[in-house]
């Protein structure tokens, strides 16, 4: 995909979304909080999640198909994610900002969330797909990049992760949530034409993809998830995903999936003699 040079530019558009320009019905700070969970469910206050927020100044991603970068949809909703976190009482949640580029800032992010020794990685992103296509649009009159055929979200998780089984177990409440709250995840990523970007579907009932080579899963050492939150060069679904309505529905899901992750773990570790981390995923000890 095209990339956005001008960190300039992408701090300013960055600004822009989180100003209300994106989503004119209200701010962000009227926007609808999730409820706390139940407090019995889980240790909230032990339990630290790393919200890592894809792409950087400098790299910032893909473009959307009103050209603002990928990375200012990012920081917004990986912004939003924590607070909500916070706010039911996930004390130890972290927003992951990177300035270093790939590869070696991919290397960086894993190791940084090894080093927090992390009990949850998600890794916030939004699509794009392949450069063949894309086709042209006018739009305040600059030629931009579009395509509006796949909206949705896609989840993916390495099977080279050391806790895979928790990988796959978080991403299947992710889902599952997200779909509760209306959100539907998007089938394209099976079909050929989407060529060497094509992933096997592993949980057709949550949207969750396998994509081993990914070094933000794969070398993270606790479960990990990446999350395509929707379509950014998808027209409609682009402002939908600018509005503080959709971030609240994606970030109240996944709220929903850390407390009862974060539960069962609790469970598991209550009935195993050997620890949560033992008994949480047995994939840990391979």
């Amino acid at each position: 995909m095209m990339k956005f040079q001008d960190a300039r530019t992408v701090l300013a558009l960055a600004g822009i979304m989180m100003g209300g320009v994106l989503c004119p019905a209200q701010s962000a700070q009227d926007s609808p909080v999730p409820d706390a969970p139940s407090p019995n469910k889980c240790h909230n206050a032990d339990f630290r999640v790393v919200i890592d927020v894809g792409h950087t100044v400098g790299v910032p991603g893909a473009l959307s198909a009103r050209g603002i970068p990928e990375y200012a949809f990012n920081l917004q909703l990986g912004t939003e994610i924590q607070q909500a976190l916070l706010k039911a009482g996930f004390e130890k949640a972290v927003l992951m900002i990177t300035d270093k580029a790939p590869p070696s800032g991919l290397a960086e992010r894993a190791a940084r969330a090894n080093k927090m020794h992390a009990d949850l990685f998600v890794a916030i992103h939004h699509d794009s797909v392949p450069d063949r296509l894309l086709q042209t649009w006018q739009y305040n009159g600059k030629t931009q990049y579009y395509d509006d055929d796949f909206p949705g979200y896609a989840l993916f998780v390495s099977y080279e992760n050391a806790r895979r089984s928790g990988s796959l177990r978080f991403a299947d409440l992710l889902g599952k949530a997200l779909e509760a709250n209306g959100l539907t995840y998007t089938p394209h990523y099976t079909w050929p034409l989407m060529g060497r970007y094509r992933h096997e579907l592993v949980d057709a009932a949550a949207g969750v993809y396998r994509y081993d080579r990914l070094v933000v899963l794969r070398e993270t050492q606790m479960p990990a998830v990446l999350l395509e939150a929707g379509s950014i060069v998808n027209r409609v679904e682009e402002l939908q995903l600018g509005t503080p309505e959709r971030r609240a529905l994606i970030s109240a899901a996944v709220l929903a999936a850390v407390d009862e992750f974060c539960a069962a773990s609790r469970q598991e570790s209550a009935q195993s003699p050997f620890g949560r981390s033992a008994a949480s995923d047995p994939d840990r000890s391979r």
